[in-house]
């Protein structure tokens, strides 16, 4: 059986993660018993279970990838403001 990652693991909700649990549980029982046919069908249940936690994980790449695109145009604003404050003290003076 193949396991999700921590980060998909940790934004499941408290049902998904329950019943992620249990089919693992269960698909690493039937592969002990080997039998695979069925272990198989259990780890496609498991892939379906995880698809939200993989979207939300996609969802907080894309929120963090907005904020840090805001951040870096505050400061190029920033940046240009102080070059055209010393540009006009320059000439004032």
């Amino acid at each position: 059986m193949r396991h999700c990652s921590v980060q998909v693991r940790g934004l499941l909700t408290r049902d998904e993660l329950d019943r992620y649990n249990a089919l693992m549980e269960v698909g690493s029982y039937l592969e002990s018993q080997r039998r695979y046919d069925l272990s198989a069908i259990v780890q496609a249940e498991v892939d379906l279970l995880i698809q939200p936690g993989i979207e939300r994980l996609k969802e907080k790449g894309r929120q963090r990838d907005r904020m840090t695109q805001e951040y870096l145009e505050e400061r190029r604003r920033a940046e240009w403001e102080a070059q055209m404050r010393a540009a006009e003290e320059e000439d004032e003076d």
